[in-house]
């Protein structure tokens, strides 16, 4: 891991701040007409068959929430972006396992993905992503019980470094997929060269051994790239056929929902969405306004993708086919407040995050799909 780090870092400059400026001032690509992509339904929250319903909302005292994992045992564990911390919520309650330590918040970085390793029951790995002083970074911690039922964080042990930071477009999402390896989705930390660039680190979806090594089979040979041409990946999810999905936010047009292919390039900076140019892989779903979605969190349940909308501030429900994507439907528009994080409960309902009045008020959503 640390050669790749290092290597990857080695290729990376700051930009001059006359750069930056022009970045932050044109911050589109080229935008698509949603060619072969899905599009919102103008009509959202049907009622029927498969219509999500909120069956309990949990107001435990969370400030600024990420991401949440579930132990076998049904716990949740949820990363607070700004505070650090971790915490437990079990019967309606919310303990704090621990605080992570070298985390340096700052605009949308911080305290952000949790992932479990396979192994849990033997190894208790909890796999966290922050941004520290330097970069962002993954790092690993033994998940502790104790005799009376409680949970801390044992030191953290830094497993893969070096993804450039920035006061947005941190990524953050961590995953295990079904294949036993990690990945990661990152962000181009406004640094529009390191999409395109294979041997950067931004702008892309990782995929990593365990113990932080770029996985074997990799498209790009001893390297941790999986898939480029990314802004700023959000969400990863697997359907029931093994294909990997990822949610990510446009610039102010075009957000996506994109099936993932090893080796792939999504375009970004040189366009959004999909507008069917060569050598490029289109997104399947497009939201042409950003203020309807602003995708976060995902989770596929069945045949069904749900992603959390954050500007949207809505429950996106996309019905999936094989390779292909339905409309979006949306559901609790308005409702909640900004939805970070989807994930599912070993009892089968979703858990939804809401960062409703951000940040000083969250709740978390039990919905059964």
């Amino acid at each position: 891991m640390g050669r790749h780090a290092r290597a990857a870092r080695s290729l990376r400059a700051f930009l001059p701040a006359c750069a930056i400026a022009l970045v932050l001032a044109g911050c589109t690509g080229s935008p698509s007409a949603p060619g072969t992509a899905a599009t919102p339904n103008p009509s959202s929250s049907p009622d029927g068959p498969g219509t999500p319903v909120v069956t309990e909302k949990l107001d435990v005292g969370l400030q600024l929430p990420w991401s949440v994992v579930f132990l076998p045992d049904g716990t949740a564990v949820v990363s607070e972006r700004d505070s650090a911390q971790v915490k437990a919520i079990r019967d309606g309650q919310a303990r704090t396992v621990g605080e992570v330590p070298g985390v340096e918040p700052g605009g949308e970085g911080g305290l952000l993905g949790l992932a479990l390793s396979p192994s849990f029951g033997s190894d208790r790995w909890l796999y966290a992503y922050f941004t520290s002083a330097t970069d962002n970074r993954i790092a690993r911690m033994t998940l502790m019980q104790g005799p009376d039922g409680s949970l801390s964080l044992g030191e953290p042990e830094v497993v893969f470094s070096g993804i450039s930071k920035a006061s947005t477009h941190n990524g953050g999402r961590i995953r295990f997929g079904p294949d036993g390896f990690l990945y990661a989705g990152t962000g181009d930390s406004q640094r529009r060269e390191q999409p395109q660039d294979i041997n950067a680190l931004g702008g892309k979806i990782l995929r990593l051994t365990p113990d932080g090594r770029p996985a074997p089979g990799n498209p790009f040979g001893d390297n941790p790239v999986f898939s480029y041409g990314h802004r700023n990946v959000q969400g990863l999810a697997w359907d029931n056929e093994g294909r990997l999905w990822a949610s990510e936010f446009g610039p102010d047009v075009d957000d996506e929902l994109n099936l993932i292919t090893p080796g792939g390039n999504y375009g970004w900076p040189t366009v959004t969405g999909a507008p069917g140019r060569s050598g490029l892989i289109d997104a399947k779903v497009v939201w042409p306004s950003t203020s309807e979605a602003s995708p976060s969190g995902l989770e596929i349940v069945g045949n069904v993708a749900y992603t959390g909308a954050l500007r949207g501030q809505r429950l996106w429900s996309v019905p999936l086919d094989e390779e292909t994507a339905g409309k979006p439907v949306a559901y609790f528009t308005g409702q909640y407040g900004r939805l970070r994080d989807v994930a599912r409960a070993p009892d089968g309902t979703l858990w939804v995050i809401s960062n409703n009045r951000n940040p000083d008020f969250a709740l978390i959503l039990r919905v059964s799909p």
